[in-house]
């Protein structure tokens, strides 16, 4: 007899962190139903990448939804705000970007949440990282804890006691390089990937963005070739 598999909603953005997190939740065990958002973002490279990589891993579902932040903007990734580049390594872990996007993971997992409930799937996996990071604070093990307090407090099923909401984040604590080996240990093709702010009109990456600059030094850490076609 077939043993059903528990349901999670895993958030998706077609880059190193969540691919490998959407394969981490599978090879746990679970039945994966993808979730991406067309938010506004300057690029849809990253979107397509997710398409690609949701079709690869054969999740169970791919929800994508359509939300306008960049009609609230704020930051280099949803209006004119130009992406910053070749910034060093010891500055990225002393500011805050602007290509932070205001409350996007707060809108995110709040989603998330609605989808999970629907689903009556107790488990959500969101690919943050609180290492090698661009210094975002809805990345921190703080917030994602305070989350996930405020999700069992703000769903009927969790309410009523039918359901207790637990967010996962397996990369929270992992360099970037950490994160590629796992991923390759799990058989991820990071070639259907996408990382870079700032793509070419023909989805070349920079190469030079905060995500590029700490893509490739993951994969130089590592000792793992990146798969990425960086523009000239």
């Amino acid at each position: 007899m077939n043993e059903v598999k528990k349901k999670t909603v895993v958030l998706v953005s077609g880059g190193v962190d969540s691919t490998t997190c959407l394969a981490i939740a599978q090879h746990e065990g679970f039945e994966a139903f993808a979730l991406s958002f067309n938010y506004g973002q300057r690029h849809k490279a990253e979107l397509e990448a997710a398409k690609r990589v949701v079709k690869a891993l054969s999740a169970r579902d791919h929800l994508i939804l359509d939300l306008p932040l960049d009609a609230i903007g704020g930051s280099a990734l949803t209006s004119g705000i130009e992406v910053p580049k070749d910034v060093p390594l010891e500055e990225m872990q002393g500011r805050i970007p602007v290509t932070y996007v205001p409350a996007r993971n707060t809108v995110f997992l709040s989603l998330a949440l609605a989808w999970a409930e629907t689903l009556k799937a107790a488990d959500i996996f969101i690919g943050v990282n609180a290492l090698d990071y661009s210094g975002y604070p809805d990345c921190r093990p703080e917030y994602i804890e305070s989350f996930e307090k405020m999700a069992n407090l703000a769903l009927k099923e969790c309410v009523e006691g039918r359901m207790r909401i637990c967010i996962h984040t397996p990369l929270i604590k992992m360099t970037k390089a950490q994160i590629v080996k796992k991923g390759m240990e799990l058989g991820v093709d990071f070639s259907m990937t996408h990382s870079c702010y700032d793509p070419d009109p023909v989805d070349r990456a920079c190469g030079r963005c905060d995500s590029c600059i700490l893509r490739r030094k993951g994969f130089a850490e590592a000792g793992i070739a990146d798969p990425t076609l960086y523009a000239p």
